[in-house]
């Protein structure tokens, strides 16, 4: 089980890659907050809904210089799709090896109807622009989430 991330920490180093298949790392976003999202799975209607609110928020999150980033264990093929069928503007990567989910604390067991279960555990780590983490919230809700944020980030 990885460990969770806690505010104060240095924000785990990442590349993976977009729905199109070109490297994104981190680093391309230094100098500006990133709101990292974690997720199970493209296309499925909890992570649709908060990709959508993401995507509905993502002009006002910028205005006040936050990125935002979604990873899922999903192939860059069907990152593609769930954007297109979405019309979703979020930056969607993908990480199939779980490597960026288990360092951000976001792969490990979890609770799904009433059963232990390993898999990618819902969650959202907001990095500062020195790339540490401001906030990092775990067993996130899909519903919702995006509006909780932007009202304890005090938007």
């Amino acid at each position: 089980m990885s460990e969770r991330l806690q505010p104060g920490d240095t924000a785990p180093a990442f590349t993976l890659p977009d729905a199109d298949g070109k490297q994104v790392s981190l680093a391309d976003h230094a100098g500006r907050k990133v709101i990292i999202y974690f997720y199970p799975a493209a296309l499925t209607p909890g992570c649709t809904k908060q990709a959508c609110d993401f995507t509905d928020q993502l002009d006002f999150l910028a205005g006040h210089g936050y990125d935002v980033i979604g990873v899922s264990p999903d192939k860059p093929e069907k990152l593609a799709k769930f954007r297109d069928q979405e019309s979703l503007k979020v930056t969607l990567l993908a990480d199939p090896s779980k490597e960026t989910l288990e360092a951000y604390g976001a792969f490990g067991e979890k609770k799904l109807y009433g059963k232990t279960v390993t898999g990618v555990i819902r969650s959202t780590v907001i990095v500062d622009e020195q790339g540490k983490v401001e906030r990092a919230l775990y067993n996130v809700k899909a519903t919702g989430h995006v509006a909780k944020i932007i009202k304890d980030l005090g938007l």
